[in-house]
C-alpha cells in the first residue's frame, strides 16, 4: 500500500510525500520512532524508489518525497529552486512526518540535499546513504551540456513506447541500450493533448541544477557526523577516486560500489543496490540495539 501525505515546505509550497506501507500502529516501549526518507535526484520522483521501498518496509518506515518542481509536488513558476529551499523542504518533511531520527537515502541531487541537511541539523539525521553524487564542482561546461541535451528532446512523444526507446536507445547520451533508463523517464512523463511531455519544467530543472554545479560541497560533507555510506555505480558519474576521498573526509564514512550500474544505480541494478545498502542499515540497527543495552552494575 502507498498513501499520499501532503507536507508544507518552505514558503508554503505543497509537497507530496508517499508512505510505502501502513505506518506502525504502535511501538514497543523504548523503541525509537525514526524512519527512512528517500530523496530522488533531478527530474526524478518518489515512485522511482518503489522497488527499494518493498524491502525497506520489512524493517523500516519508508517515505519518499516528491521534491519541489517534481512529481506531484507544487512547481512554483518563480521558485525558489535554491539549495536552501530543497534542504528546508526535507527538514520540514522529517518534522511534519515524525521521522526523526531519520536515515536519509539520497540519489544524485537528493544525496546532496541529504548531506547538507545532516550538516545543518544533525539532531534530525541518524545516518546517510549518498548515491552517485559528486562533492566537487562540475563547472559551467556541464550546465551548457545539459541545456543542449534538454533542447534535443523530441517532445512531445507520440507514445510511452517512444519515450522508452528514445531515452533507452536513441538519446545521444546513451552509450549502449539501457531499458532501465527508458523506464525511468517513462515514469516522469504525462499525457497531454499533443502527446507525452515531462511532468517537470526543463527550465526549472536547469535552475535547480545551477545552484550546485558551480560550487564544491566538501566543507559541508566534512561537517556530517553520522554514519554515511558513499555508494557509486561503476559506470556512474561519481568516480572511484572521488568517492573514496569523500569517505576519507567523512568522520564515519563507508564505501560501496555496484557493478554493471550507471548513474541510476537503484534503477539499473536493484539487486546489487540492495546488496550494498542493506548490510549498512542492518549494522546501523545492531549498533542502535547495542546502545540501548543497560550497563551492568
Amino acid at each position: 500500500m502507498v498513501r499520499r501525505i501532503d507536507v508544507t515546505g518552505t514558503d508554503g509550497v505543497r509537497l507530496a510525500a508517499w508512505e510505502f506501507a501502513d505506518p506502525p500502529k504502535e511501538r514497543a516501549e523504548g523503541e525509537r520512532a525514526g524512519g527512512v526518507l528517500l530523496l530522488h535526484g533531478l527530474m526524478g520522483r518518489a515512485s522511482h524508489w518503489a522497488s527499494t521501498a518493498r524491502w525497506l518496509t520489512e524493517r523500516h518506515r519508508a517515505v519518499g518525497l516528491d521534491q519541489r518542481g517534481h512529481g506531484r509536488s507544487e512547481k512554483p513558476a518563480d521558485g525558489p529552486y535554491t539549495r536552501e529551499a530543497y534542504v528546508a523542504d526535507a527538514e520540514a518533511a522529517i518534522e511534519q512526518l515524525g521521522l526523526a531520527p531519520v536515515t536519509l537515502v539520497g540519489h544524485s541531487m537528493g544525496a546532496l540535499t541529504a548531506w547538507q541537511l545532516a550538516a545543518r541539523r544533525p539532531d534530525l539525521v541518524r545516518a546517510l546513504v549518498i548515491c552517485d553524487m559528486r562533492a566537487s564542482a562540475l563547472g559551467a561546461a556541464s550546465q551548457r551540456e545539459w541545456e543542449d541535451w534538454f533542447t534535443s528532446w523530441p517532445v512531445p512523444f507520440a507514445t510511452l513506447s517512444d519515450v522508452r526507446k528514445w531515452f533507452g536507445e536513441d538519446d545521444p547520451w546513451v552509450e549502449r541500450p539501457n531499458p532501465a533508463r527508458g523506464e525511468f523517464f517513462a515514469e516522469v512523463m504525462a499525457e497531454r493533448a499533443d502527446g507525452w511531455r515531462p511532468v517537470f519544467s526543463r527550465r526549472q530543472m536547469l535552475t535547480s541544477r545551477a545552484t550546485w554545479v558551480h560550487d564544491a560541497h566538501w566543507e559541508e560533507l566534512a561537517q556530517v557526523r553520522c554514519p554515511t555510506l558513499v555508494l557509486r555505480g561503476l559506470d556512474g558519474e561519481l568516480g572511484r577516486a572521488e568517492a573514496q576521498e569523500m569517505v576519507r573526509v567523512l568522520p564515519r564514512g563507508q564505501y560501496a560500489e555496484v557493478a554493471d550500474a550507471g548513474h541510476l544505480v537503484h534503477y539499473d541494478q536493484p539487486e546489487g543496490w540492495r546488496a550494498a545498502v542493506e548490510p549498512f542499515l542492518e549494522q546501523l540497527a545492531e549498533d542502535t540495539e547495542d546502545d540501548r543495552e543497560p550497563v551492568a552494575p
